[in-house]
């Protein structure tokens, strides 16, 4: 009591006890020394015993540290995911319409600054809202992803010979638009996850049975995840693909970005920060030595360094690399979410 004290007296209910004692190591075994049989039962004497702040005079508003993740109250949240898709799908529809080059170069950085006031105010509230502000790091990270996504194609492309002429703003449209549009599942993913962790805090008993409950649906949230994304990197590169063709990989880079994204994200909502710029900064790390060993390749005498990237991007294109490179972390990231979103401190 005297240790967690503050602790006791900010909590709404003994379950964010019982969480925030997860979060400092007291686990199941630990309680037992307490004569308690786990820490939720450890959670609920600490909770009686201990007054709470609201007793003593205090707003409960400013007392409770664990607000409930659900999302705007109004449910506004719903309807502002949905804008990034329609910014981006109104941005890449009148690049193609305009008129000369400079006229669709001004559009084009008209609709990115568009872009990202759209997913700034997705963003700020909602279930894939973070809490303080980000490391500025994650955002340096996630810049380089989406200017690979723009350029860093197109390089490659032009290292292996391929033909000239196309314009990477407007070879990137396809999986720009899927990506935008990919914001509203991920975010309502997000929210029936808080959902099910918060049913989940109410009908355990112990820890390791709140393991077990959440870890099926957090399983099942995110293969529906990738199925709406999937879907949506298929009908994206139909109808804004244009004639590049099947073999360039967007549909998979595209996919494994966004899962990669929406994880980092997940993990970032839920406490986990230091795991999703690991992940974030992992992809960024190989797609900048793919561009390195592509360029080191033009170099008399160190042909050999291109191989593997040349065979990659030959048998999938250029959208091959940054698919392994962000799917090998999204990999990773899904192997930590499914041990720390499990855990009750992830939810509270």
């Amino acid at each position: 009591m005297h240790s967690h004290r503050e602790l006791c007296e900010r909590a709404v209910d003994p379950l964010e006890i019982a969480a925030g004692l997860e979060a400092h190591g007291v686990t199941d075994r630990a309680a037992t020394r307490f004569r308690h049989r786990d820490v939720f039962s450890l959670a609920e004497e600490l909770y009686a015993r201990v007054p709470r702040a609201a007793d003593n005079g205090t707003d409960a508003s400013d007392a409770a540290p664990y607000p409930a993740r659900s999302a705007d109250p109004r449910a506004g949240w719903a309807l502002r995911t949905l804008l990034p898709g329609a910014v981006c799908a109104v941005a890449v529809a009148a690049t193609r319409g305009a008129d000369g080059e400079g006229a669709r170069s001004a559009i084009a950085v008209a609709g990115a600054v568009a872009l990202a006031i759209a997913l700034t105010v997705a963003l700020r509230r909602g279930p894939l809202r973070v809490e303080g502000r980000t490391a500025r790091v994650s955002r340096l990270r996630v810049c380089w992803l989406l200017a690979y996504l723009l350029y860093g194609d197109g390089l490659l492309r032009l290292s292996g010979g391929a033909p000239h002429g196309t314009s990477p703003l407007t070879d990137a449209a396809a999986p720009l638009v899927a990506l935008s549009f990919a914001v509203a599942p991920a975010a309502w993913c997000a929210h029936l996850l808080s959902l099910r962790a918060r049913r989940g805090l109410a009908d355990s008993r112990a820890l390791a049975d709140f393991a077990s409950r959440t870890r099926p649906p957090l399983v099942g949230l995110l293969t529906l995840y990738l199925l709406t994304l999937t879907a949506l990197a298929v009908l994206a590169e139909l109808v804004v693909g244009g004639d590049r063709g099947a073999d360039t990989g967007h549909p998979a880079a595209t996919v494994a970005l966004g899962a990669l994204l929406f994880l980092a994200r997940l993990l970032t909502v839920h406490h986990v920060p230091k795991a999703a710029a690991t992940g974030l900064g992992t992809a960024c790390a190989v797609e900048a030595l793919a561009l390195v060993l592509a360029t080191a390749g033009r170099v008399p005498g160190l042909e050999s360094l291109s191989a593997p990237v040349r065979a990659l991007v030959d048998a999938g294109g250029a959208g091959a690399v940054p698919a392994v490179a962000c799917g090998a972390a999204a990999l990773g990231l899904l192997i930590h979410a499914t041990v720390a979103l499990s855990r009750a401190s992830a939810h509270t």
